[in-house]
């Protein structure tokens, strides 16, 4: 066996050194594929919705668009790595998506038939070069305005609006949504896939509607947004009392929408609630998860620039159902200590609300502030009068409220019963954790 040169030592290290610096090189270049990947994702997920309703507006149609945002989505994928990341990246998805529907549209129809159809929706847009074809913030927002009108249309049953708003505006993805539910990730899907269906079929326009269509409309936006935040804040079933993620999507398009529509009183009362909802979720559980009750929260953890905001938007707010509710909220807001809360002024705002919008919730929402006003006994009587309405039949928190009520009556039997039932009727497992340990003290 020959003994290996200096010459041979050398040369194998050269080649050490060059195996090194190609895997070196393969390293860098997948992490900087999977940076720009990252960035990708990241931008597509701030402008889609922007996205989405700027093609809508040329093909009329949101689960097209969607689907053409999501084609914008891959080229992107494919090009960055290469050409590396636009300086406006946004724009670029725009422009990619737009034209992707522009020439679907020729493709299907004559171009000058389109373009009389859409007016200037084609005209603004020229086809050599994707990264000049940024639109105005101004028409953007038009855009915008007009999905959240579509995504919320009544035609939809309420839980595939709450979807396909998520999906759409939110830019969740079905099993992000699925998994905030808490409900199978296909049953999502079909909700989505049957909205996009149920909106192309019944022709329902693309547009912002005006006078008595443009209120019923408004009013369903309104709810929508309002039942993500509520799920969220206080999830009616699993193992988390608190969905933080779903009530930031919630207050990111209340505050969108109060954006779009300055002069709507009922918008900023829903942003101003939402506001001062979103300022209290860091203090309502515990360190494992369990529930603090309003009165043991520390309000130090209070969010003051969010409780800012709720302020600022109430002066902008009306006198309708949200903003009752933000004044109500805004009352706990103004507290330093729960002993410093105004139950007065909160069951005089619950009685107003309850003259607007009557419902069974509501009263017992007033019946408690009652009770810390006036007493327990005083609350006591509005909850007995509550025992018999059919829609809190299986609503936990009415034997909770009365458990409580008969707690502080010294009935200490008869509230352990109330917890237990309470315990029995809610589906969230930390509620439930907390009215039996109640129920047992």
């Amino acid at each position: 066996m020959t003994a290996a040169s200096p010459a041979d030592g050398a040369k194998a290290a050269e080649a050490v050194e060059s195996t090194d610096a190609v895997e070196s090189t393969d390293e860098a270049e997948t992490t900087e594929t999977a940076d720009i990947a990252g960035t990708v994702e990241t931008v597509f997920r701030i402008e889609s919705a922007r996205i989405i309703a700027g093609v809508a507006r040329i093909v009329r149609d949101v689960g097209l668009a969607e689907e053409l945002a999501q084609d914008a989505l891959v080229t992107a994928l494919e090009r960055w790595p290469e050409s590396g990341v636009p300086d406006n990246p946004g724009a670029w998805l725009m422009a990619t998506a737009k034209h992707r529907a522009i020439d679907l549209v020729r493709r299907k129809e004559t171009y000058a038939r389109k373009l009389a159809e859409v007016g200037r929706a084609l005209e603004d847009v020229s086809p050599p070069d994707p990264a000049d074809l940024a639109r105005t913030a101004e028409d953007i927002d038009d855009d915008l305005l007009r999905l959240i009108f579509t995504a919320c249309h009544p035609v939809l049953p309420t839980r595939a609006r709450v979807a396909l708003t998520l999906r759409l505006l939110g830019g969740l993805t079905t099993e992000e949504i699925a998994r905030a539910f808490l409900v199978p990730e296909p049953t999502v899907a079909q909700r989505i896939v049957r909205a996009k269906r149920t909106l192309a079929q019944a022709d329902v326009p693309f547009e912002v509607p005006y006078g008595d269509d443009r209120t019923a409309r408004l009013s369903s936006v309104l709810e929508v947004i309002y039942l993500i935040f509520n799920e969220g804040y206080s999830a009616t079933t699993g193992d988390d009392l608190v969905r933080p993620a779903l009530c930031e999507d919630a207050l990111r398009l209340a505050r969108v929408l109060a954006g779009l529509l300055p002069q709507e009183p009922e918008v900023h009362g829903l942003a101003a609630l939402l506001e001062f909802q979103s300022s209290r979720i860091a203090a309502r559980t515990g360190p494992g998860g369990e529930p603090v009750l309003l009165a043991d929260q520390n309000r130090t953890k209070w969010n003051r620039p969010l409780i800012r905001r709720g302020a600022d938007a109430l002066q902008r707010a009306g006198h309708g159902p949200y903003s009752l509710q933000a004044a109500i909220a805004a009352c706990h807001a103004r507290a330093i200590r729960y002993e410093d809360t105004d139950w007065t002024a909160i069951a005089a705002l619950y009685g107003r609300l309850m003259a607007l919008a009557p419902s069974p919730v509501v009263e017992l929402n007033r019946a408690v502030a009652v009770a810390m006003a006036e007493g327990p006994a005083a609350g006591l009587k509005l909850v007995e009068a509550l025992a018999e309405e059919p829609a809190l039949k299986d609503y936990h928190l009415l034997p909770s409220v009365r458990g409580d009520l008969l707690e502080r009556l010294g009935r200490h039997a008869e509230a352990r019963a109330e917890f237990v039932r309470a315990a029995a009727l809610t589906r969230n497992a930390r509620e439930r954790a907390l009215l039996l340990e109640r129920s047992s003290g």
